[in-house]
């Protein structure tokens, strides 16, 4: 098999203009990994939610639960919608959502299609395009209101992890769209 490349060129090194092409040309911040004694607990008690999410998903929709909301994103990879229920934040009358653990799979797949639509029980369907929030004021406002926000034990868990939060999380602000 015969490999194409430029004469004299490593094939183990990209020219300029291949890495220029293939930089990022959004202003996202960057994906956030979390490691640590935190993210292993969230990791573990997001895993424990998987297991009510569908009898969740169905409250949320049919009574409501605090700030809950049911939030469908298109997969980055599969192109299939993915549905699960959210506590959406509400500062100075704009919405948020966030994780409090780094990026998982349904923040990449936000930042990947940068839209999503939120049901609730007492709302039609709405879309939304989603910003992902950099360090700054705005998203320490929306770190604050998830200890507030959030129903009971979530908030609990956000208050304890409250310095873990700050450094990894992962927050977007929710713009009709």
């Amino acid at each position: 098999m015969m490999r194409l490349q430029r004469p004299g060129a490593s094939p183990w090194r990209m020219s300029v203009d291949m890495a220029t092409e293939m930089t990022p040309k959004t202003t996202d911040p960057p994906v956030v990994r979390a490691t640590g004694p935190w993210a292993s607990w969230w990791r573990y008690w997001f895993r424990g939610l998987r297991l009510i999410e569908r009898p969740l998903t169905w409250w949320t929709l049919q009574r409501g639960f605090g700030n809950l909301v049911v939030v469908l994103i298109v997969g980055r990879r599969s192109g299939r919608t993915r549905t699960l229920p959210l506590g959406l934040l509400s500062v100075g009358g704009r919405l948020y959502l966030g994780h409090p653990s780094g990026d998982c799979g349904w923040t990449l797949d936000l930042r990947a299609a940068n839209a999503a639509v939120l049901e609730r029980a007492s709302d039609p369907s709405t879309s939304v395009r989603a910003t992902a929030l950099g360090p700054g004021a705005e998203r320490e406002a929306v770190i604050r209101a998830s200890f507030r926000q959030h129903p009971f034990p979530g908030n609990a868990f956000y208050r304890l992890a409250a310095s873990h939060v700050r450094t990894t999380g992962v927050f977007f602000r929710l713009a009709p769209g």
